[in-house]
């Protein structure tokens, strides 16, 4: 007969034995074991929600978890990066952002409450947001040479609206500003949408607008767009010239990009860089990207990205020192 402390033993044995598998899971790398959390700094339905939810169903798939898109705006953008920033580095937070809360805010915002280049980890560059010159569709000028020698005959300043200081289409229109020597004004507004209303009715002269927020005005043919101001012409609007190829030296670059609360194992940047590399150039997902007003352009590495934000940082330092911007 079996002696009943055997069996006793056995299960004991077993029953610690299972006890352990998640920690050897983890031990040997078995992340993700959980949803992942990705925070979008701005609204539902905006560029960067468009961006995360294109990228999160393929990368469940590829994963194995849920990703849970969390939208927190506010700030210029900066609310939510912080919360993302000030997150445990376990792999289990994830934050989609852009310039504005990262090179531009360290720029741009004295007293930042968190430090975009020592408390996130860079993953990729995904894709390249359009910002195009808008201008009204009764105007006389048709590019960006003709809008240059209008504006020059004006004995007033030029008025250009944007969606909030700090925002890419604010420093667009300063850098314009700076490259050309025209007399220009700044009149920011609570939303890219706005500015485009007034522009249509001729109540602003220009503005350097997503792509993604113009495009119901530019479909009305109530205002008309005459460049890009992506250092190169985009692939999306190949017949819109660069404002570089008038205005040299001019190139703005406006991304949305993926980071991870510093501290995060490197295995788990590694491991994310190679799957939304792949995810992003699937067809599917880069013709969503581009109905959103985006392009597919994703980092050689996060090391090139990390790079990358480092120089751009050091250029609209130089900027905002050169005109004295303040943050709203």
């Amino acid at each position: 007969m079996t002696d009943p402390t055997f069996h006793r033993r056995r299960i004991v044995q077993m029953l610690a034995a299972l006890g352990a598998l998640p920690s050897l899971a983890m031990a040997q790398g078995g992340w993700p074991s959980r949803p992942i959390k990705v925070v979008v700094p701005f609204p539902a339905g905006g560029a960067l929600d468009t961006v995360a939810r294109a990228l999160s169903e393929p990368m469940q798939q590829r994963l194995g978890q849920s990703m849970v898109i969390d939208n927190k705006p506010g700030a210029g953008a900066r609310l939510g990066t912080e919360v993302a920033a000030k997150s445990p580095g376990d792999g289990y937070t994830l934050l989609v952002a852009t310039p504005s809360s990262t090179s531009v805010a360290l720029a741009l915002v004295p007293g930042l409450t968190y430090d975009p280049m020592k408390d996130l980890v860079p993953i990729a560059n995904l894709a390249e947001i359009i910002n195009v010159i808008v201008v009204p569709a009764p105007r006389p000028y048709r590019n960006v040479a003709e809008f240059v020698t209008w504006a020059r005959q004006q004995n007033r300043p030029i008025t250009f609206g944007t969606s909030g200081v700090g925002s890419a289409d604010h420093l667009g229109g300063e850098m314009f500003k700076l490259k050309t020597g025209l007399p220009m004004e700044h009149v920011p507004y609570k939303g890219g949408g706005l500015a485009m209303a007034d522009l249509a009715t001729e109540r602003l002269d220009v503005a350097f607008a997503t792509q993604a927020a113009a495009g119901p005005m530019l479909a009305s043919g109530k205002v008309r767009a005459i460049a890009v101001t992506t250092p190169t012409r985009s692939k999306l609007l190949p017949d819109l010239p660069a404002v570089s190829e008038t205005v040299p030296g001019f190139g703005m670059s406006n991304w949305a990009g993926m980071f991870l609360p510093k501290g995060t194992p490197d295995r788990i940047r590694d491991r994310l860089f190679k799957e939304f590399a792949e995810v992003a150039n699937m067809p599917a997902v880069r013709e969503t990207i581009a109905r959103g007003g985006m392009e597919v352009k994703v980092s050689q590495s996060p090391q090139e990205f990390s790079r990358q934000l480092h120089e751009e940082t050091q250029v609209w330092t130089a900027l905002v020192k050169a005109l004295d911007l303040k943050p709203e």
